[in-house]
């Protein structure tokens, strides 16, 4: 069985319309994802337009779901679990990102627009690290310093006074132009060497385990997430992220569901955040192989 269907995602930074092909697939009322690994498209199909992911805090976060008018507000994180994630460097020396969570943010973005556009990912990354500047083009490095990986949406602010409103509007609409002009830059620009191998590494991975591991999303994901894929692909990109690397890369999966909690407070809306949580402890229990399965620091948070 095989179709198409028009995704459109109105945003205040950019606007594309992507037709997206959905894949053959065994279990045909589930079809979760839209590439195909290892059997390439025609490399000249791929847009030049920057897939780009916005946190929810942003103006522009509807990019990431049809869904945000009904969107129930997300929990701000608390700060002793940011504390300690600030304690690591964010910028190396050469003035680039060197943390592993910048490598997920990339590989998240990659693997999305891959979905989008009906591409392999791991091609769409070669392209994007061997894009052609704009004669003329320079990026400011400062605004490294201004972007914020923790910056997490929160319930909705109240304002005294119209004054404080627009501040308040000016202050996101600032966050939303730094993440725009960073993730939309050349990536070897933005990312460290390292860290962009270890992206690499990454979406070799997703790509080695997609198949597999959409036979556990269509196990373990709720039902609503299957029957509509379409507007859940930036949900099911971060559990096929966290799976492979929990399994293929053999990282620590309290350490992952973590950060694909993280990732879900970031880039979506609503209750994803707990699904994806629920969602990778189940397939740590009952799917990976894992034993002694200890529950992570944000599931126990989320219990109390």
């Amino acid at each position: 069985m095989e179709g198409s269907s028009v995704l459109n995602f109105p945003s205040s930074k950019t606007h594309f319309k992507v037709t997206s092909h959905k894949l053959y697939s065994p279990f045909k009322q589930t079809q979760v994802v839209n590439f195909h690994p290892k059997q390439f498209r025609n490399s000249n199909s791929i847009s030049k337009t920057h897939f780009l992911l916005s946190s929810t805090r942003s103006i522009s976060k509807s990019i990431l779901s049809p869904c945000l008018a009904v969107a129930e507000p997300l929990e701000t994180i608390t700060n002793n679990n940011s504390s300690a994630k600030d304690n690591l460097p964010k910028i190396d020396k050469s003035g680039r990102f060197c943390s592993p969570r910048a490598a997920r943010e990339l590989a998240l973005s990659i693997v999305y627009a891959s979905c989008l556009e009906g591409s392999d990912p791991i091609q769409l990354f070669e392209k994007r690290l061997n894009v052609r500047r704009e004669p003329g083009y320079e990026f400011d490095k400062s605004l490294l310093l201004e972007y914020n990986h923790m910056t997490f949406g929160g319930p909705p602010v109240s304002t005294q006074t119209e004054e404080e409103a627009e501040e308040l509007l000016h202050k996101s609409e600032k966050e939303s132009a730094i993440e725009a002009e960073v993730l939309s830059a050349p990536p070897k620009l933005v990312y460290s060497k390292l860290i962009l191998r270890l992206t690499k590494k990454m979406l070799v991975a997703i790509v080695d385990s997609w198949e597999k591991h959409v036979l556990v999303i269509d196990k373990i994901a709720p039902p609503n997430w299957k029957n509509v894929p379409a507007s859940r692909i930036l949900e099911l990109c971060i559990l096929h992220l966290a799976m492979s690397e929990i399994t293929v890369l053999g990282t620590r999966h309290q350490i992952i569901i973590n950060e694909a909690v993280d990732l879900a407070k970031r880039f979506c809306d609503g209750t994803a955040p707990r699904i994806i949580n629920g969602c990778l402890r189940t397939f740590v229990k009952n799917h990976s192989g894992i034993t002694n399965v200890a529950q992570p620091l944000e599931a126990r948070r989320q219990n109390k």
